[in-house]
């Protein structure tokens, strides 16, 4: 098996370079992404287990940047987490806040950032560790050359990302996350719409008959497309309408949901864009789209 496909497979288990600290403990310093061999002691229930950040690789931006990607694993199925950067959600050195989420959504969460890092980063290192239900865990981000991944092309099959928009003249958005795509206001406690156009063109060789439709370039039919919104941070809670919203295709894959946010601060919403690769790419990290985008909210007015 390809070892990258090896790595990402161990990561959606939990032990992506995942190191367990129970607390009280301290995590050792300069730790290597490789995988255990054992499954970590915090097992997956439904509360009272860990979070742990995964690190899928790092890749050259388009602006010629390095950007670090990571996502997460939330052993818990019915539990999520609000953890404000600081010592429980912490990235070192430079940190403690690198732009990661605050908000922990439950079960294996892919890309959901990035970190930009100098060209001559070498052989240095970040950590993130995350403090929840009283585990530790740290996770070690590097640049080492076999943890390159290329999230924009599947070689294999020449597929690329989804390509979200939110004006329908608006710029393009594929892949991971690195810069905030849209910027909203809102009111505490009343809906706001969000509207986005989503495309795919699917993969364009090496495709199995019995895909039906991966992409429109290989076979004539519209590529398989989800997308999904949540909350990636922000004081209060977001409930949304739809957080699937339908997409339709007719009509430039056009999909509109609401937010409703429970109390005023400043959030980021996390939009993402799956076509048939599935979750992560299928552990090889294309193709998807993770957006973040930045909504201002507003305390709700006094009623007259």
């Amino acid at each position: 098996m390809h070892s990258r496909r090896m790595l990402a497979l161990l990561a959606a288990l939990g032990a992506a370079g995942g190191v367990l600290v129970h607390a009280g403990q301290t995590a050792p310093q300069g730790v290597s992404q490789t995988p255990s061999p054992l499954p970590l002691s915090s097992p997956v229930r439904e509360r009272g287990s860990s979070v742990t950040g995964a690190y899928e690789g790092w890749y050259t931006d388009a602006d010629g940047s390095i950007r670090l990607l990571v996502g997460y694993f939330n052993r818990n199925t019915q539990q999520e987490f609000d953890i404000p950067a600081g010592p429980n959600n912490r990235i070192e050195p430079g940190g403690p806040d690198q732009g990661q989420p605050t908000h922990f959504l439950t079960s294996r969460q892919w890309g959901v950032f990035t970190i930009k890092v100098p060209k001559d980063f070498g052989d240095k290192k970040l950590t993130w560790t995350i403090v929840a239900n009283g585990f530790t865990n740290t996770v070690t981000m590097h640049t080492r050359k076999e943890w390159l991944v290329e999230p924009f092309l599947d070689a294999a099959s020449k597929n690329t990302p989804p390509v979200l928009k939110f004006k329908v003249d608006g710029p393009s958005f594929t892949g991971p996350p690195s810069i905030i795509a849209a910027t909203y206001v809102a009111s505490a406690g009343q809906p706001l719409e969000l509207t986005t156009w989503a495309s795919d063109e699917g993969a364009k060789v090496n495709v199995e008959p019995s895909a039906g439709g991966r992409g429109r370039g290989a076979t004539g039919v519209f590529s398989p497309l989800i997308e999904s919104w949540s909350k990636f941070r922000g004081p209060g809670d977001v409930a949304f309408s739809q957080a699937r919203p339908t997409l339709d295709r007719s009509n430039g894959g056009k999909a509109t949901t609401t937010a409703t946010f429970s109390a005023p601060g400043d959030y980021i919403l996390r939009v993402q864009a799956n076509d048939a690769s599935g979750e992560g790419g299928g552990g090889f990290q294309c193709c998807w789209t993770n957006a973040h985008v930045a909504v201002t909210v507003k305390a709700a007015s006094a009623s007259k």
